[in-house]
């Protein structure tokens, strides 16, 4: 029995190890590269596989998904001779394991290598200025040349990025110095430019200012102007009216000599009201005087002395200056002169003056030129 125990036992190990060496598992995104004596039989796929136990082998699984490398910085002569740190990262997949299996022995070695190379001499025909600006192109340049090449190794490259490129620090430093220099121009340019608008704008705002400033006192200039012509107007009109009131008064009233005396005794206070009149001397025939004199203006007037019937009262019209306007003016103007001539026409000093005159009265004193009558 127990022979017979060990021999089932090692018969169960057998065929443990046999359903073992058959039955193969690959994961999904894997390809299994099966050799048969040393030599490539088949691949397998994803997913279960049965291979002939101890005669095939699976030599390798190779990883079909997309792969990304990341290399570490190398140094790199530029055109103008500066030595830049450049580090870059690739994306590339796995199209043909058998290819990427047998045909190069480490194919992330040899793309990195040929990443490298190419890098170096797609940088040493650029300037330095020229490889921190040209990222776009250096990666389109390595794309291409990595897809070329490696397309054989059964690898296709998706992309190739620059991930850093690093100056000396000398150039660093007068990078810096060259960026500050800038900012400052740029910070010294706007602000001049600011400057400039804000002059620009506080010389219009004072030119439109001083424009509104002129337009407004011009229009306060005519504004007073018409003002002072409409109140010359009213007061002239006013004058012209009072004028004929009075002159048709005066020749209507028929005045007497008292009244003449009376109107030469309300000039005699403001004939006074100067300065230099400080003593006035009355004489005694004062009377007397002012009788000669209101017989004399009355002749020469031709004032008639004594009243025939009752005197006729003169009322003065009423003036609104609300309707007054210059066809008033000139109308009031013509009254005045037909008055005038009215007044000249009825008065016997004008038929006097077509005579011979009289001869002035034989007085002691001298003669003294005739005198207007004073208006109310």
């Amino acid at each position: 029995m127990p022979v017979a125990l060990a021999l089932f036992a090692i018969l169960a190990l057998l065929v443990v190890m046999f359903i073992a060496k058959t039955i193969r598992i690959v994961p999904q995104a894997r390809a299994g590269i099966v050799e048969r004596f040393g030599k490539y039989k088949t691949t397998l796929q994803p997913g279960l596989n049965i291979v002939t136990p101890f005669v095939d082998r699976v030599r390798y699984m190779i990883d079909m998904r997309e792969q990304v490398v990341s290399f570490p910085p190398q140094p790199v002569i530029t055109e103008d001779n500066l030595v830049v740190s450049i580090d870059t990262v690739i994306y590339f997949q796995v199209t043909d394991p058998v290819a990427a299996t047998y045909e190069i022995a480490n194919y992330i070695s040899a793309v990195e290598q040929l990443t490298m190379t190419t890098l170096r001499n797609i940088v040493g025909g650029m300037d330095l200025e020229q490889t921190l600006t040209s990222r776009e192109d250096i990666n389109r340049g390595l794309s291409g040349v990595l897809d070329e090449a490696t397309g054989r190794w059964g690898i296709r490259v998706g992309r190739v990025e620059i991930k850093g490129i690093d100056p000396p620090p000398s150039i660093k430093d007068s990078m810096e110095k060259q960026m500050r220099a800038d900012r400052d121009k740029r910070a010294v340019i706007l602000t001049a430019e600011g400057q400039r608008q804000s002059s620009i704008l506080t010389a219009e705002g004072n030119k439109q200012a001083a424009i509104l400033s002129a337009e407004g006192d011009r229009e306060a200039l005519i504004l007073r102007a018409q003002a002072n012509r409409e109140a010359a107007i009213l007061k002239a009109q006013g004058e012209g009216q009072a004028i004929q009131t009075v002159f048709q008064a005066i020749h209507d009233g028929q005045p007497d000599q008292a009244l003449l005396a009376y109107q030469y005794l309300q000039m005699m206070p403001k004939i006074a009201e100067g300065d230099a009149n400080k003593v006035w001397i009355v004489p005694s025939e004062f009377t007397k005087a002012l009788e000669g004199l209101g017989s004399q203006v009355q002749d020469v007037l031709g004032i008639p002395k004594k009243v025939d019937g009752p005197r006729k009262r003169v009322d003065a019209p009423t003036i609104d200056p609300a309707t007054t306007s210059d066809a008033s003016l000139s109308t009031a103007h013509a009254e005045v002169e037909k008055a005038i001539a009215a007044a000249q026409e009825s008065s016997p000093v004008s038929s006097t003056k077509q005579a011979d005159p009289p001869a002035p009265p034989a007085t002691d004193a001298p003669e003294a030129p005739p005198e207007e009558p004073p208006t109310a």
